[in-house]
Order: C-alpha cells, then structure tokens, then sequence
C-alpha cells in the first residue's frame, strides 16, 4: 500500500514538473516571438528614420527642421489637434454621459455611428467633405459669395481632423461610465447636488483617468492624420501642410534627409505621447491598487 503511495505522489510530481517546463517553454517561446516582432516591426524602423535623419549630419537635420516650410507645418498640426481635440473631449464626455446615463430610442444607432470613423477610409471622409463643401457642391457657390473657404484651407483640415478622431474619447469612457451606473449620481441628487456639481464632483473623478486616455490617443491621432488631411488641404506649401504632408511632399522631392528630419520630428511628438500615456496608466494602475 504504501508502494502505490508512494508511486502516485512519484507520478504527480513528475507530470507537475513537465507541465511546469512545457509552461516556461510556451511562456518563453511567446516572450521571444513577441520582442522580435516588436524588435523588426517598430524598433528598427524608429532606428530606421533617425539614421536616415542624421545620415548627412547635424547640421542638414536641423536646418530641414527649422525651415520655414516645416514651422508651418508644424504650427497648423499643433493648432489643429489643439482645436480639434478639445471639441472632441466635450463632444465625447456629453455621448458618454447620454447613452450611459439615459435610455432612449437610437442608442444603438448612436453607438454605431461614433464607430463610423473607423470603418470608413480617411481618404473616402476627405472626399465627402470635398463633396459637402467643395466649390462644387451646393453649398460652394453661397461659401465663395461669402467669401468662405473651407476646402483647400485651414477649416476643412480641422474638420476632416474632427470627423478621423470622434471615436477616441466616447468610446473610451462609455464602457467606465455604464460600468459604474448612476447610483452614486441618484445619491448626489438626493443630497440637493446640482446638474453641474453631479459632474464635476461624483462623474468626473471616476472617469479622469480613462477620459485623459482617450484625450491623449485623440492627441495622437490628430496630429499623424494623414490621408482626409491630404484630400481636403491641397497641399499648399506654408499654408496647408501639417507635418505628415510635408515629409510626402520632401520625400517625392527626393529630400529625403529632410523627409526623414522632419518625421524624427513627429516621431519625438510621437514617443512623448506614449510617454504620457503610459505615465497615465502607471497612475491609473497605482490609484486602483490603493483602493
């Protein structure tokens, strides 16, 4: 008897240590494919555009970043995400508060279309936008009279900006506030608490950090949007080039120490945007372990 004992506790043992080897060869095996995809499919192109940037040196790299063209461009996609994304943050945090906190009849329907922006091509958004307010459209003749220029101008490339980048904020704090419910805002309402002081004091502290997420991938979008940007713009040098479309035009040009300059530079804006995005989530994190 106590053979078989001894036995079954020799073959648990055994079948425990192979499944702990076959599970730190599974975990090692998809560590190692995961670092080397990261490796080829982001490091080295990141790698990639510096050297390019610096191949001639320093100096060609900041002359092409301090060139009037690249200010410019640099100017309007700051202005642009700096219009764009606040009107989106309002936009967002009303839906937000509107599907999760009311029923009404085209909730659905509602939902589907802020996801309409990412199932529709950039390109094909720009297009529309040509349609609704180019010179051709019905509206063209009553925007010339007046002297209105939407199309080929700054307005359209904050537009085209706001329609690309509506999903980012809504979608990213419906899920926190449904999750939540309206319990605690039913309590503050029966303390006497006002429409206003429901929000800023009970709402908004429980969704900061998911809201300051999506504020910041809607930061990140607006500035990288490249292809409604590009149909709607028309490419006008020192007037309606953001940055992705001045690295196109340097690049067609054969500049392509400039092109690459000038997209280290968007890649700087880039890797700040992750940097506080991941600060953000470190602190998310940080907060929910002490509650």
């Amino acid at each position: 008897m106590a053979g078989v004992v001894r036995y079954h506790a020799t073959t648990k043992k055994q079948t425990r240590e192979k499944h702990i080897d076959e599970s730190l060869i599974v975990r090692w095996t998809l560590i190692s494919i995961a670092v080397l995809f990261i490796a080829i499919m982001i490091i080295l192109p990141l790698a990639v555009v510096m050297t390019e940037a610096l191949k001639k040196g320093a100096s060609v790299y900041f002359a092409a970043i301090a060139h009037e063209d690249a200010m410019s461009a640099l100017r309007l996609t700051l202005i642009t995400a700096f219009i764009a994304v606040p009107l989106n943050t309002v936009f967002g945090v009303l839906v937000a508060w509107a599907i999760s906190k009311f029923k009404f009849r085209g909730k659905q329907l509602l939902l589907t279309l802020i996801d309409l922006p990412f199932a529709v091509s950039p390109v094909i958004a720009g297009l529309v936008f040509v349609l609704m307010f180019g010179a051709q459209s019905y509206l063209g003749p009553w925007l010339s009279e007046h002297n209105i220029k939407i199309i080929f101008a700054v307005p359209g490339i904050i537009i085209a900006t706001l329609f690309i980048t509506v999903p980012f904020v809504a979608r990213e704090i419906i899920p926190l506030m449904q999750q939540q419910g309206i319990t605690e805002e039913e309590a503050a309402v029966s303390l006497g608490a006002k429409g206003f002081q429901v929000f800023w004091r009970v709402t908004l502290p429980n969704i900061k950090w998911g809201l300051l997420y999506g504020i910041i991938l809607c930061n990140a979008r607006a500035m990288g949007e490249f292809g409604a940007v590009s149909v709607v713009s028309g490419h006008i040098r020192g007037r309606t080039n953001t940055l992705p479309l001045h690295i196109e035009i340097l690049y067609n040009e054969y500049q392509f120490s400039a092109a690459f300059a000038i997209a280290s530079l968007l890649m700087v804006l880039a890797i700040v945007t992750l940097i506080v995005k991941a600060i953000v989530e470190w602190r998310e994190e940080v907060q929910n372990i002490h509650l």
